[in-house]
């Protein structure tokens, strides 16, 4: 299978490293290691899951509109937390991306993301 990195302007590029944070493998899309900030690097919603969950959410749809898919073609979405706290606003975010036959889902509560600031992150 041939592997297709996928770029958009309207998300930051990760720091350098091995890995892509979005991924087309033939038919399907990954996008994985979403965290709320910005193309500067400034988190986004300080303190805010929602507002951090839905900048996250954004930034997938993004990627998934550069491959030529949408929201709606999400079939798995695994979400990490910091603290279960932030549950109520990670979910208050998902309905606004998604309706009717949600994604299969998993909602984690982990120590530590990759950057202390954050408090989500998305994987699909």
């Amino acid at each position: 299978m041939q592997f297709q990195r996928i770029y958009t302007d309207a998300v930051a590029e990760p720091r350098p490293g091995p890995w892509s944070n979005c991924l087309r493998v033939g038919d399907q899309v990954f996008v994985s290691g979403m965290v709320a900030l910005d193309k500067e690097g400034k988190l986004v919603g300080k303190r805010d899951s929602f507002a951090q969950a839905k900048f996250i959410f954004e930034c997938i749809e993004h990627y998934l509109v550069e491959a030529g898919g949408a929201m709606g073609d999400i079939a798995s979405l695994n979400i990490f937390v910091t603290d279960m706290a932030h549950r109520p606003g990670v979910l208050e975010a998902r309905r606004h991306f998604f309706t009717g036959d949600y994604p299969c889902s998993t909602l984690v509560a982990v120590s530590q993301l990759i950057d202390p600031t954050c408090s989500s992150r998305s994987t699909l």
